[in-house]
């Protein structure tokens, strides 16, 4: 039997993250290559709801990486997001969702260096953690239900 390879996406800002990636890539850098790359804008324009999308759709961990505090292209995207963070990971606690599959990071366009570490730490810590199968047993019924309100709002 072969050892478990967990899939990876990660959401990540056109403008830094995505640009780090590319360094790595373009160095030449070793790292794993579990993680399947979502490009935004902008860490801000992240609609939450796909995390728990990408979840539905068989990863076992999830990345969201963007600009550095204060380094943001669009001025505070990295905040809004980092504000919404807070309130989604309060929300995913509540229905018993394991928010140590969900890494929230920043890294800039000139650290691919950092970028392929935590690409091989996330790997590793979702090999420990074995495969994501808890989601029949989450009740995400109040999640939809809070985040059809506040898009109705």
């Amino acid at each position: 039997m072969s050892e478990f390879e967990p899939k990876i996406v990660a959401f990540v800002c056109n403008w830094c993250t995505y640009a780090g990636a590319d360094l790595a890539g373009t160095s030449r850098t070793k790292y794993a290559s579990n993680v399947r790359i979502v490009r935004f804008p902008c860490t801000g324009r992240i609609d939450f709801m796909l995390l728990m999308k990408a979840f539905e759709n068989g990863a076992d961990g999830v990345i969201v990486s963007g600009c550095h505090p204060n380094d943001c292209h669009y001025t505070s995207g990295n905040f809004h997001a980092r504000r919404r963070w807070i309130v989604f990971r309060s929300l995913l606690d509540f229905i018993g969702f394991d928010t140590d599959r969900i890494t929230f990071s920043w890294v800039s366009a000139a650290e691919g260096n950092k970028w392929a570490s935590l690409v091989n730490e996330v790997t590793d810590k979702m090999k420990a953690k074995g495969p994501f199968t808890d989601l029949d047993k989450l009740d995400c019924s109040k999640l939809k239900q809070l985040h059809d309100e506040t898009i109705t709002e």
